[in-house]
This record gives C-alpha cells, sequence and structure tokens, in this order.
C-alpha cells in the first residue's frame, strides 16, 4: 500500500492563485504510472511544452529525457523509489530517491512547467530530504545537474546544496539521454548533508 503525506501550499507566485484548500499528496510509484511519469518528466525538460516552465533543457538537448524502460527500472530496483506529488488525483511532480550507503540519490526530479516557479518543486525536495534522514537515516544527499544548468544549480545552492567539483560525463552516444546539442556537457555532482 502506497503511503500518503497530507500537505498544504501556500500561494503560487506566478499566478496569485491559491492552493492551500487542496492538499498535495506523497505515495510511491508503481508500474502503472511509468506512462503518466515518463510523460510528466519529458515535459518538464525537453521539447516545447518544457519552455513554459524554467526547468528546460530544450536549448541543450534535443530527443528523450527518459523512457518507459528506465522508469520501470528505476520502480523495480532495491533501494530505489520514486516519490509522487499529485493534488485531486493529478499528477504534479515527481522525484527518485535512491539508497547508497549512509546517502542518498536524488533525481529525476520533474514538475508540470505551468507549476513551476510556485514553492511545488520545494516542497517536494523538502519531503524528500526528510524521507531520506528519517526513514533511511542517510546522511547527505547528493544528485548530478548538468553543469551548464547555472541556473538549477543556484537554486539547490539556496536550499543548502554544495558544488562539489566532481564531474562525470555525459553519456553521448546513448540517446535514451538525449541528443546533444553541444560537445561539451557534463555532470556536477551537488550535495547537502541532512
Amino acid at each position: 500500500m502506497a503511503a500518503q503525506y497530507p500537505w498544504r501550499l501556500a500561494t503560487d507566485r506566478r499566478t496569485g492563485a491559491s492552493n492551500v484548500t487542496s492538499e498535495l499528496n506523497f505515495r510511491t510509484a508503481g508500474p502503472a504510472d511509468v506512462p503518466a511519469l515518463v510523460t510528466l518528466v519529458e515535459s518538464a525538460y525537453r521539447g516545447e511544452a518544457s519552455r513554459a516552465g524554467w526547468t528546460s533543457e530544450a536549448d541543450l538537448l534535443d530527443g528523450r529525457r527518459t523512457d518507459a524502460e528506465l522508469v520501470a527500472d528505476v520502480i523495480a530496483r532495491e533501494g530505489s523509489v520514486i516519490l509522487l506529488a499529485e493534488r485531486d488525483g493529478e499528477l504534479l511532480a515527481c522525484c527518485q530517491l535512491e539508497r547508497r550507503a549512509d546517502t542518498a540519490y536524488f533525481g529525476l526530479f520533474s514538475v508540470r512547467p505551468e507549476r513551476q516557479g510556485g514553492g511545488l518543486g520545494r516542497e517536494v525536495l523538502s519531503r524528500a530530504e526528510r524521507l531520506a534522514r528519517e526513514e533511511w537515516g542517510a546522511a547527505e544527499l547528493e544528485m548530478t545537474v548538468i553543469e551548464q544548468r547555472a541556473d538549477l544549480i543556484a537554486w539547490y545552492e539556496r536550499r543548502g546544496y554544495h558544488r562539489t567539483g566532481d564531474y562525470s560525463p555525459f553519456p553521448y552516444g546513448d540517446e535514451r539521454f538525449g541528443v546533444p546539442r553541444r560537445a561539451d556537457l557534463r555532470f556536477e555532482r551537488l550535495t547537502k548533508a541532512l
């Protein structure tokens, strides 16, 4: 049975609409959620639809961000969960958490483009940090971010994450992760003590 975590959000800063009357519910994803997750992740990062938000990678990468096989693998993997954030049955955001010794890895973070900028992402990240710390005993949360995403890295830094200077290559040639529009992409590892 998936855990439900009621949450309340304040006013959306971009639209001024109040979200206080409707709860944000968290639950873990199952195999039936794979198609909706792929759609959410793609909408947040790739193609013209992603430009409605600020997390778009459309200027850096063409093609897909993920696929059903990769998402299903994350859901099935031991020590890994995808946390879904829903309101009134509508999928608004997601993230992956994976146990790694005394740390946890944070990935697949996606918020519907039209919902970005209103605090939803902060709430999802905060919930993921609490889950990793309180339920898994993780001392640190880590993630990788494309180095060229300065705006996104700055957003994480404002939430206590630190750049490590540890880099890993972008998987050039594996179109499951996208078709690069430039030759200098790489990932930087960010960390935060929990």
